[in-house]
């Protein structure tokens, strides 16, 4: 265990899981069962659903990926050519596939239009529809309608990132592991915090949510996983805001919220809160926190590939509300969903208030949580696989109430 770290973090493989393969079966299969000419996608690498079709990793400019039913071309800068050619062309299908950085002076929409005008080879009326994801911009759309195609949106991307292979499965438990030791850091800081007034003080200086924030990030670098600029945590009253990334004084006796959730070296989100206090003396905060501790339990216990998704969030509501907690309510008490899908984007589906039934392979967080804006907030949450048996921790971490010390 390193210094610093609270007891019962896990250790980190030093070496990175390989880059999952692209895998455009099932986009080519979308095309060949509606009889489209093909299918295009254009975008940057903030774009969640071309860095998942392409696994490539840059620009900030846009590219465009197109696939028929037997080819797949990415259209690259062309000082990224070689980069595109490492991450791109070593796919786990059996399209034939190629990187092309020619018409550099097009815009991307009219480099896929172009290169799907090569693909099918003088395609009559009949097969000029395009199949995009709903995210296409309105520019590359635009295009492909005044190249002859016709677009149409389809759900194809986002039900192949719903199932988890093997390979992204090895992505998202390592950066929830390395997630995991930011939480350790951060538990043992505010261990390590004492009392001063109705505030804590840490190495010498008042412990505000800013300085817990550093060293989570601080020790997740350590292990190769940046922050995506998103670590939560709120102190008291800003526990409650689901989303705080400000700066707040810590103080005895409150909820501190952590919701930590970096992104990892391909792409793929670790999601991992757990709450603490310093101090506390067993009010409003033990109790929320016994409440949202059971319903973590219950909730989990719901999961398995069959179960309607809506059913777990049903179960942990219930189990909140038969601890007094409303969870009809915008502001007070259980105001959110139970969880969602994470994968290259940190909130996919799958949904779990939804009508549809979990499938193995899913990976989804279970996160109840109970908050009051007068008071602070408690949430647990762990991030866990969907298995035909029930589901598997991508990472455990201890569930403790009182930060413990570092040893």
């Amino acid at each position: 265990m390193s210094p610093g770290v609270a007891p019962g973090a896990p250790t980190v493989d030093t070496a990175l899981p390989a880059p999952p393969p692209t895998d455009l079966s099932a986009i080519a299969a979308a095309v060949e069962s509606r009889g489209a000419a093909g299918f295009v996608a254009v975008g940057d690498r903030f774009d969640d659903d071309l860095r998942y079709l392409s696994r490539f990793g840059g620009p900030d400019r846009a590219y465009a990926i197109t696939v028929t039913p037997e080819h797949a071309v990415l259209t690259a800068p062309t000082l990224f050519a070689e980069q595109a050619a490492r991450e791109f062309l070593g796919g786990d299908d059996d399209l034939v596939r190629e990187v092309r950085t020619d018409h550099q002076s097009e815009p991307a929409g009219v480099r896929a239009a172009l290169a799907l005008d090569e693909l099918t080879d003088g395609a009559d009326a009949a097969d000029r529809t395009v199949l995009t994801p709903a995210s296409i911009p309105h520019d590359a759309a635009l295009y492909l309608r005044g190249a002859g195609y016709e677009p149409e949106s389809t759900t194809a991307v986002a039900d192949a990132r719903e199932r988890k292979s093997e390979a992204e499965l090895a992505c998202l438990r390592r950066v929830q592991t390395v997630t995991s030791r930011g939480m350790a850091r951060a538990e043992a800081v505010l261990a390590a915090a004492e009392p001063d007034g109705d505030t804590l003080r840490w190495e010498g200086e008042p412990l505000t949510t800013e300085r817990v924030r550093r060293a989570v990030d601080a020790e997740m670098a350590r292990h190769g996983v940046r922050s995506a600029g998103n670590t939560v945590i709120g102190a008291g009253q800003t526990a409650a805001d689901l989303h705080y990334t400000g700066v707040d004084d810590i103080a005895s006796g409150e909820t501190v919220l952590l919701d930590i959730s970096p992104r990892g070296p391909h792409g793929y989100y670790g999601d991992l809160t757990r709450t603490f206090v310093v101090e506390s003396e067993g009010g409003w905060e033990r109790r929320a926190y016994v409440a949202v501790q059971d319903a973590h339990e219950m909730a989990l216990d719901r999961v398995e590939a069959g179960v309607t998704a809506g059913t777990v969030h049903e179960e942990a509501a219930a189990e909140l509300a038969a601890h007094g907690f409303r969870v009809d309510s915008s502001e007070v008490g259980f105001v959110h969903g139970v969880g969602h899908g994470v994968g290259v984007s940190l909130h996919e589906s799958p949904s779990l208030t939804s009508d549809d039934p979990l499938e193995a392979g899913h990976v989804v967080t279970i996160e109840p949580g109970v908050y009051d804006p007068e008071t602070g907030g408690v949430r647990i949450e762990d991030l866990v696989a969907v298995t035909e048996a029930g589901y598997e921790r991508l990472a455990s971490y201890p569930i403790r109430f009182t930060p413990q010390q570092a040893p």
